[in-house]
């Protein structure tokens, strides 16, 4: 017999059935009152993405929807934090940086073990350049992912290299021009500038309940799932934890870096619920004990009751 968690996981109406809670749940903070269009589309277009990985790169070897379906329970809860000043109803820069993010991931995951993917290449590292003219600390994750790319994806070569560094720069190039042809290159350099970089050490900036409570929990979403990824990752094929031992890297850098610089914790959690939905997916599609049982339905349940009260407050 199933347990519910499992039924979930497989059902071919799991991601309808979020795809509705989400939306309502925009609806509820107020899309049409705040024509938030924009971000709205881009949360859809991401989620859209987020299906496409798992699809594409078999993140879960079996049939289930859970990686998208985290993704937008995950990045709704983000929304609703802080009334959802800080996502939803603020700014569309998270929002776009995201999906940067997750195109990215999705270009450099095509080049496993191809030392002549220039094009993957430079497109995934465009698409962190354009990331990068929003949050300017996503270059920050730029070595990291040169690393990775040698010895996770084996897919580094001198050809690879140049083309990445080629697409992290072609943003910029339109950038920098328009900047000098409205007269405004005060704002590229200010782009740069020491103080853009980074911020005082562990200053929250007077972060309220909300915003702790809703990164507490998307961090113990994270814990629990690359803990359980860890302890059965031999279950999966060797690519699959290749993938995974990539994304569990970026995870802890992503969360060094919060603790380090938690003034940039909106930017830097709409990163961290890439990976949190993909290792939350996989931890909610692959167990079925009594306990994961009890601790999918605990999570799932915590999350729409603080999106709630996230609204709510």
């Amino acid at each position: 017999m199933k347990r519910l968690q499992n039924r979930i996981a497989e059902s071919r109406f799991a991601l309808p059935v979020t795809a509705v809670y989400a939306t309502a749940a925009w609806l509820a903070d107020g899309l049409i009152s705040s024509d938030s269009y924009i971000e709205f589309a881009v949360f859809a277009v991401s989620a859209y993405l987020m299906a496409e990985l798992n699809n594409r790169h078999a993140l879960i070897r079996m049939y289930s929807r859970m990686v998208s379906c985290s993704f937008l329970v995950l990045a709704t809860l983000a929304a609703s934090a802080a009334g959802g000043t800080s996502w939803a109803a603020g700014t569309a820069d998270v929002w776009i940086m995201q999906l940067c993010f997750i195109v990215a991931y999705l270009f450099l995951f095509s080049s496993y073990q191809d030392k002549r993917a220039q094009g993957k290449m430079f497109y995934a590292f465009m698409m962190i350049g354009v990331a990068s003219t929003l949050f300017v600390q996503a270059l920050f994750f730029v070595p990291l992912l040169w690393v990775l790319t040698a010895t996770n994806l084996m897919a580094f070569s001198s050809r690879n290299l140049w083309a990445s560094i080629i697409g992290l720069t072609v943003p910029y190039w339109f950038y920098g021009g328009y900047c000098a042809l409205t007269g405004n290159i005060g704002y590229l350099t200010a782009h740069f500038a020491p103080d853009a970089w980074l911020k005082p050490l562990f200053i929250t900036g007077g972060a309220d309940a909300a915003t702790i409570a809703t990164t507490a929990f998307i961090v113990t979403v994270t814990v629990i799932g690359a803990v359980h990824f860890i302890r059965n990752s031999y279950k999966d094929k060797i690519r699959t934890r290749m993938l995974y031992e990539m994304l569990i890297t970026v995870t802890a850098f992503c969360l060094a870096f919060m603790l380090l610089q938690p003034g940039h914790l909106p930017m830097l959690m709409g990163i961290l619920i890439i990976h949190s939905s993909i290792l939350a997916g996989h931890f909610f599609a692959l167990t079925s004990t009594r306990l994961t049982n009890i601790t999918f339905c605990v999570l799932a349940t915590a999350a729409v009751a603080l999106t709630v009260v996230n609204f709510i407050l």
